[in-house]
């Protein structure tokens, strides 16, 4: 019988690196910024576990995977090992994950305990009891393998001998080779017997072998006699044995005695040689397998999603009851369902989570998917449906065309909620839930805000009273204290002097001039724009007197309270695309004017840091989900007349990123498409880069019919039999706003889908009216929804004239250039959006013009605040008036959030409760917890 073939595995690792290399580069290449991470966690200095480690290092490098070696010394506790362990755990850019054994620490540490924290998906030593357990029961495709078995079967493989049906021995019971060997070739059916050291009829047992697999530990035991002729023989074993002929006075040799083993054997491995460069070239593997799964389960783009399946009933119950007869998913498995990471979320509860922000950065190589606005005609008061029909096509393009679909909506302010509007959540089969957890504090964004916007309050005013009860050298010691003898600026004092031009950072080199201009802000009270903030509608706070304290000394002024969602900071936050912008936006915030008519800022205050440490939570986005299972975020809510009125940049970004490129995020602008959707182009989008896709502007026969002359629709009071019965001349000469509406879109070079958003007492011919004259006036397409009464259902007309139209070109343009000068822009909103013939500005106004434009605020886009419910300025005048003259009475400036808003007529920023507010049906079941009556 001729000797054995040698299975080298220097050779046989080294094609399996070439072939790992090239996947990796093809990974690389299809998933630009992606790279496979491989984290060796070493405790102690071992020389052994030193050497072992820099081959792994060294391989993975020629690899091209990202190997981190992380080390911690032999004083180590248990507890400290876990940490870091939990810490790699975490890490979306590890993907491959080992700990060095042994642990080479003083410390008494259970080594099972460390092998088993390491998560199984990250395992690839194959040592943690979860992959030890899946590979006894056969799942093999579904864990991972010991690395040195699984170069044996590698190994076993070049000899093109199938496994299937042979007689397999496996020499050796231990957890890293022998257990899970036998396992192995088990599995890859063969009848396998595990022998040991009590085995007694070792001989007789080993010459059965057509497979020999030895790893017993003890050189050369087994004897080349024993062997069957033809056996395939892998010895894993490394053994040093005394040799006088070698300069170290011992060689290395396997347990199996090669020499005479070789002329039995078929094939059969050297020892050094063999088996050991097969173990670094499996653990690469495994690696760039666990890449590979990462990659498929969280592959932007690529969901597997559980929808939920409604029971529609007519009548349509109340929204509270459709919402609890809906058992939603847990939040965590719709952020996995979506592609989220374990780390990227904080739950609050089961039903919502906060994202963090590193899911943007992890993801910002991603192609972004279809961007969708959902706004408005000019409604009635009552609204016409605008979230009710944003949750209805997102529940239509995700649970019925299964497309992958975010919706980005507001989060609402409990002052309407408990006032006169009640929830915001949608309604009817088209709602986000739970939607008592929307409706109220949800993660409380809003209670932050509040919190930080009277911050900025109570430092304007502290601020002036110690200026004015002060020298400067007092204010300077307080501002400036001396701590053991040493002064220090702060950073942003540090900021504050440079905004001086006093290049100095040593407080004691200030002259008494600079110690002034340092010190004294020298507010003008009368300038003062920075108002306190309430999440309560509550009328009385309009205008009150502050500082009537005896131990205020005198100081009292005028202020009054607004309701939180109108505070620049929610708009800050609305517009902010990192923690790093919002922290320069808040404090770039204008707060009032000096005496000497320059501006004061929130960072001159010294209150940025405060404010970003307030805010570092409300930034996250917020996770919820649709009544069909849909994921939703849900976050920030700026008021849509002194702010723009949309839900938050980094909600879209995220949701466009984890969408894919061909999936699809649906936001919605506030009000009509006069005011929500051009702040969305002309603020929003110019801030994000985004570009929109498709605008969807809802539409009713109720409010056409109002605009075509029909009678007031008042909140509370039973509609006019105009509205419930058909009148095809009242409803054809109010769609002139339809048109107005449609004709605004497409002057930013996106296409127009109308949603004509049905009620019980529509007519089929006043529908099919609105359908024909939306498209004569050059809608992309118009149809006809019903997802109140029937939810996603109701809206896949909808979505697929969604689908149709986000195939078409998109030239977005915006409607301005912010170079223009102030007035100009202004000028050209009123006449192009609202159809005005010219703008009329009142001296106020003009004073307010001249001053931001020497302030430096000239360049901002513009945030019209006027009447939601006309194009014009005038409430009463409805349709598509034209031809008026567009007074503005003043002007304000939003410096952080990055706009002036005009003031067109009057408005409130804190309203009032009605006679019979919302918060009359609400109350709280005491056996349940459960919350009633709230809609």
């Amino acid at each position: 019988m001729a000797p054995a073939e040698i299975l080298s595995g220097k050779a046989v690792s080294a094609q399996v690196r070439e072939r790992l290399k090239k996947q990796v580069a093809e990974m690389k290449e299809k998933f630009p910024g992606f790279t496979p991470g491989l984290a060796i966690l070493q405790v102690g200095n071992r020389d052994d576990s030193n050497l072992y480690i820099n081959m792994k290092l060294k391989a993975a490098a020629e690899i091209g995977i990202s190997a981190n070696h992380i080390k911690l010394p032999n004083t180590a506790t248990e507890a400290e090992v876990l940490k870091c362990i939990a810490s790699l755990n975490g890490d979306p850019a590890i993907h491959g994950f080992i700990v060095q054994l042994p642990l080479d620490s003083d410390k008494p540490i259970n080594t099972e305990k460390i092998t088993n924290a390491v998560s199984p998906e990250k395992d690839v030593d194959g040592l943690s009891s979860i992959n030890a357990g899946k590979l006894s029961r056969g799942d093999l495709g579904d864990c991972f393998i010991p690395c040195t078995p699984k170069g044996c079967m590698e190994l076993i493989s070049q000899t093109g001998i199938q496994v299937a049906g042979k007689r397999a021995v496996v020499i050796g019971r231990s957890k890293i080779v022998g257990a899970p060997m036998h396992d192995l070739l088990l599995w890859n059916h063969a009848t396998v017997t595990t022998c040991h050291s009590k085995t007694s009829t070792l001989a007789e047992e080993v010459g059965k072998a057509d497979i020999l697999v030895v790893a017993a530990g003890k050189a050369e035991m087994v004897k080349g006699e024993w062997i069957k002729p033809g056996a395939i023989v892998i010895d894993c074993g490394i053994n040093h044995v005394p040799d006088s002929t070698k300069a170290s006075g011992k060689r290395v040799v396997g347990d199996v005695a090669y020499d005479t083993a070789k002329e039995k054997a078929s094939y059969i491995t050297p020892v050094p040689g063999g088996v050991g460069p097969m173990t670094v070239a499996m653990l690469m593997q495994s690696t760039v397998e666990s890449a590979q799964r990462f990659l498929e389960k969280f592959q932007p783009g690529k969901w597997n999603i559980q929808y939920n399946q409604l029971t529609l009933k007519m009548p349509v119950p109340s929204d509270i009851e459709i919402s609890r007869s809906c058992i939603p998913k847990p939040i965590e498995q719709v952020a996995k369902e979506v592609g989220l990471l374990p780390d990227e979320m904080e739950l609050y509860g089961q039903t919502k989570a906060k994202v963090q922000l590193s899911a943007l950065k992890r993801l910002k190589n991603q192609p972004d998917g279809k961007y969708v606005v959902v706004t408005g005609i000019t409604p009635t008061p009552l609204g016409e449906g605008k979230s009710t029909t944003t949750i209805g096509l997102v529940q239509a393009l995700g649970a019925h065309l299964h497309q992958n679909v975010f919706a980005c909506v507001r989060q609402p302010s409990q002052g309407p909620t408990f006032g006169i509007k009640g929830g915001a959540a949608g309604g009817g089969y088209s709602q986000v839930i739970p939607m008592e957890e929307f409706n109220l504090h949800l993660t409380g964004d809003i209670h932050a805000i509040t919190a930080a916007n009277n911050l900025v309050a109570a430092a304007v005013d502290a601020r002036m009273f110690h200026e004015l009860t002060q020298n400067d050298q007092a204010l300077y010691n307080r501002l400036v204290p001396s701590v053991n003898g040493v002064r220090k600026f702060s950073e942003i004092q540090i900021r504050r002097l440079q905004k001086l031009g006093i290049n100095k950072t040593d407080p004691t080199t200030l002259t008494k001039e600079e110690v002034n201009m340092f010190v004294r802000l020298d507010i003008d009270p009368a300038t003062i724009t920075w108002q306190r903030v309430l999440d309560t509608n509550d009328r009385f706070l309009r205008k009150i007197t502050i500082g009537q304290s005896p131990t205020e000394k005198g100081f009292s002024r005028t202020a009054q309270f607004d309701i939180t969602v109108s505070s620049e900071i929610m708009a800050v936050l609305a517009l902010s695309d990192s923690l790093d912008d919002m922290k320069r936006r808040l404090g770039r915030m204008v707060v009032a004017s000096s005496k000497r008519g320059e501006p004061v800022t929130t960072d001159d205050l010294g209150v940025t840091g405060a404010l970003a440490v307030l805010m570092k939570d409300a930034v996250k986005p917020n996770l919820m989900q649709t009544l069909e299972g849909t994921p939703v975020f849900v976050h920030a809510g700026p008021f849509a007349n002194i702010a723009h009125g949309n839900s938050s940049v980094l909600a879209d970004k995220i949701a466009l990123k984890l969408v894919g490129k061909d999936g699809f995020v649906v936001t919605e602008a506030g009000f009509g498409a006069d005011i929500g959707m051009e702040k969305f182009f002309n603020i929003k989008c110019r801030y994000s880069g985004l570009r929109p896709n498709v605008v969807v502007l809802v539409a009713t026969v109720r409010a056409l019919k109002m605009h075509g002359g029909g009678p007031a629709v008042t909140a509370g009071v039973p509609l006019p039999k105009e509205y419930t019965e058909e009148n095809l001349q009242l409803l054809a000469k109010g769609c002139s706003n339809l048109s107005k509406q449609i004709q605004n879109a497409r002057m930013f070079g996106v296409p127009v889908v109308v949603a004509v958003n049905a009620f019980k007492t529509d007519t089929k011919a006043e529908l099919a009216l609105v359908v024909q004259l939306a498209k004569e006036a050059g809608a992309f397409d118009a149809v006809e929804c019903t997802h109140w009464a029937e939810g996603g259902k109701g809206a896949v007309a909808l979505a697929q004239a969604v689908q149709r139209a986000s195939q078409t070109p998109s030239n977005f343009r915006f409607l301005y250039n912010v170079e223009l000068p102030v007035i100009d822009k202004i000028r050209l909103i009123a006449q192009q959006i609202y159809g005005a013939s010219d703008i009329e500005l009142l001296p106020e106004a003009q004073e307010k013009v001249t001053l931001y434009t020497k302030q430096g605020f000239g360049n901002l886009p513009i945030c019209m605040a006027k009447t939601h419910l006309s194009l014009s300025h005038d409430p009463e005048q409805k349709g598509a008036p034209t031809g008026f003259i567009l007074p503005i009475r003043d002007i304000r400036a939003s410096v952080g959030a990055g706009f002036l808003y005009p003031l067109v007529g009057t408005m409130s920023t804190m309203p009032g409760l009605p006679t019979r507010p919302c918060f009359y049906d609400i109350d709280l079941d005491p056996l349940s917890g459960e919350v009633n009556g709230l809609f």
